[in-house]
C-alpha cells in the first residue's frame, strides 16, 4: 500500500478552526491522522450498514438488578444465541445497578437484532450496541470480493476473532 504525502482540500476558515479545536482536544498531534480516523469510521460505517457483513462488537447494558426477572432474561438470551457470544464481563455499579459487557460477533443484521432484544428488555436502564469489522474486511468489500471462507477443513470462521496483542486479530477455530 503506497502513501500519499499530500491532498489537496478546501475548506472553509472557521471549518477548519472548529476541526483544529476539536482534533487538539481529543488529543491528535497533527491533522493527518484525524483525517484517517474519520475516513476509517466512515468505512467501518458503511460495511456495518451491510447486513450481512462480518461484524465484531459489544452490547453495554446497565440495568436494575431487582427489576423482576432481568437477570434470568438477559441470561436466556445469551444461552439462546450462545453462538453470537464470545465473552461477557458483569460489574455491580451500586446496590441496584449492574453493568454488562458482551463481546459479540456475526452478522451484522443478527448481531444487531440480538442487540435490540437485549437492550428492551424491560429493567435495562441504557444500552448501547458498538460495532466494527476487521481492517481485512473492509478492504475487501470494497474490491467487492467479499465473501465467507466455506473452507470446513481448517474448520475457521472470519467472524471469531482472538485478540493477539495489542491491535492485532486473527481468526481462530471454532468448536
Amino acid at each position: 500500500m503506497g502513501v500519499l504525502s499530500r491532498i489537496g482540500v478546501a475548506l472553509d476558515s472557521d471549518l477548519l478552526e472548529r476541526f483544529d479545536d476539536l482534533i487538539s482536544r481529543l488529543g491528535y498531534t497533527n491533522r493527518s491522522e484525524a483525517f484517517r480516523d474519520l475516513i476509517r469510521d466512515r468505512l467501518i460505517t458503511e460495511r456495518t450498514a451491510d447486513d450481512t457483513a462480518p461484524v465484531v462488537g459489544t452490547v453495554t447494558l446497565i440495568y436494575d438488578h431487582h427489576a423482576r426477572g432481568i437477570s434470568d432474561k438477559l441470561t436466556e438470551l445469551q444461552h439462546a444465541n450462545h453462538e453470537l457470544v464470545v465473552s461477557t464481563s458483569h460489574a455491580h455499579l451500586d446496590h441496584n445497578s449492574c453493568l454488562e459487557v458482551l463481546i459479540v460477533h456475526g452478522e451484522s443484521a443478527v448481531v444487531s437484532q440480538f442487540a435490540g432484544r437485549l437492550i428492551g428488555l424491560k429493567g435495562v436502564q441504557h444500552g448501547r450496541l458498538v460495532m466494527t469489522v476487521p481492517a481485512h474486511a473492509i478492504e475487501e468489500s470494497q474490491k467487492g470480493s467479499h465473501k465467507h471462507s466455506t473452507n470446513k477443513s481448517k474448520n475457521t470462521d472470519p467472524c471469531v476473532f482472538q485478540l493477539r496483542g495489542e491491535n492485532a486479530c486473527t481468526p481462530v477455530a471454532r468448536n
